[in-house]
């Protein structure tokens, strides 16, 4: 089984005039190729999948198979709901479409015990056998935190789940999750954390930032997984200031307002309940990007 490691982007959806983007989204996911991400997340939480009709969450994924077909850049793709017959309905999508790996967030609203959890994991991930799967853990926006334990009960019980992204801010659970099961792949979900989670063991990134700065965070990760941590330590530390105002109003309303900021889209459109951001935090935005080199398309 081929799993996917190292760098990689949770993709923005952008929208014209109340529809996906296609031509945009495929441009932005081949910025990402050209600028050595490892692979593109299609539809997470970035992704705005909460707002997303079945057929937009699938379309996602089939372009961003389309874009990737031949390059070295792998597709990750979403496959998360908060009912489990949904998310395995989505995994099977992505597998017919030939994506190469799953990640699945956590259930959101319904807040189920760890056992539920254990059971709707395993359920999505033995539909989808063949393809390596990894639990998608962030408990600030779902209500529900996977534990460490119920982790490595996945991981030893589920030949395909190999990994979790963990976006619970904490590096304790890093260290805790490797300390138990090396062999575990670790993502950090939170870009503030990128360097100390690899450099803890962690095998990967899933990041915001990325949209922007694909250039930086793949130099970041392919650093830190060489052995060079002064070198990975250092960039991370010249994007904290931009890892920061990114989630000043809850993601992805900061990263879209900055690409739009960086004529990287054309339009800056989001699904409601999400609106743009305030006019003081848009300056924020602005004012932290003045200090950064963005690569255009």
């Amino acid at each position: 089984m081929n799993i996917v490691t190292g760098s990689s982007t949770a993709l923005i959806t952008p929208f014209k005039n109340g529809k996906l983007d296609e031509q945009k989204y495929a441009e932005l996911i081949k910025r990402q190729i050209n600028n050595g991400m490892d692979a593109v997340c299609p539809v997470g939480t970035t992704g705005e999948s909460a707002t997303l009709t079945h057929d937009e969450h699938k379309r996602c994924i089939e372009i961003a198979v389309e874009v990737c077909k031949n390059t070295q850049t792998k597709v990750l793709a979403g496959a998360g709901s908060n009912a489990t017959h949904e998310a395995i309905e989505i995994a099977k999508h992505a597998q017919s479409c030939g994506v190469d790996a799953i990640f699945s967030v956590s259930p959101y609203y319904n807040k189920p015990s760890q056992e539920g959890l254990y059971q709707h994991y395993k359920a999505i991930a033995e539909a989808v056998s063949e393809l390596p799967f990894m639990l998608y853990n962030v408990p600030g926006r779902t209500g529900v935190d996977i534990s460490a334990d119920t982790t490595i009960r996945l991981f030893d019980d589920v030949k395909n789940i190999y990994g979790v992204k963990e976006a619970t801010g904490s590096l304790e659970r890093t260290v805790e999750l490797l300390s138990r099961r090396p062999e575990l792949k670790v993502f950090s979900g939170d870009d503030a954390i990128d360097y100390p989670i690899l450099a803890n063991g962690g095998a990967g990134i899933t990041s915001v930032t990325s949209n922007l700065m694909p250039d930086l965070k793949s130099e970041l990760v392919r650093k830190a997984l060489s052995g060079d941590f002064i070198g990975s330590k250092a960039i991370n530390d010249k994007l904290y200031p931009l890892n920061k105002v990114m989630f000043c109003e809850a993601n992805p309303i900061p990263v879209k307002a900055a690409m739009y900021i960086a004529g990287l889209t054309e339009t800056l459109e989001y699904r409601l309940p999400l609106v743009a951001p305030s006019k003081e935090n848009m300056k924020k935005i602005e004012d932290v990007m003045k200090n950064y080199d963005i690569k255009g398309l």
